[in-house]
């Protein structure tokens, strides 16, 4: 179980990267309209930390994204430790999350189903 202090961490260093993500011109992050952070754990030392990337336009585009990211490390770790004011910053490691596109699959075979009873439901009535 995390502590209080390293899920405030997470939360702020997930902010941090978000905003960052905008701001970078890397090809593979591209405009990053799309892409979200879904979570980010801190170890409970603060000297690690995982960052879920998301897409909406799926699993290969969160990671290129992550890759671009990757590449982008140092320049993220400086903005964490000069927002955060930290003498040693964790080391991130970005991770492609495709918690978006099973949802996004999740709804439309709920709509899918939907659809079905409604037909079924006007047979019958």
């Amino acid at each position: 179980m995390p502590s209080y202090r390293s899920q405030r961490m997470a939360e702020d260093i997930r902010r941090i990267v978000f905003a960052k993500m905008r701001e970078l011109k890397d090809p593979r992050i591209g405009d990053s309209q799309g892409l979200t952070v879904t979570r980010c754990e801190v170890s409970h030392d603060g000297s690690f930390c995982k960052v879920y990337i998301s897409a909406i336009d799926g699993a290969d585009r969160a990671k290129q994204a992550v890759k671009g990211l990757t590449s982008a490390t140092g320049i993220i770790k400086r903005e964490i430790s000069n927002v955060l004011k930290l003498k040693k910053c964790p080391d991130i490691k970005f991770i492609a999350d495709d918690s978006s596109e099973s949802s996004v699959r999740i709804f439309d075979k709920l709509k899918t189903i939907e659809k079905q009873l409604d037909q079924t439901d006007k047979e019958d009535g």
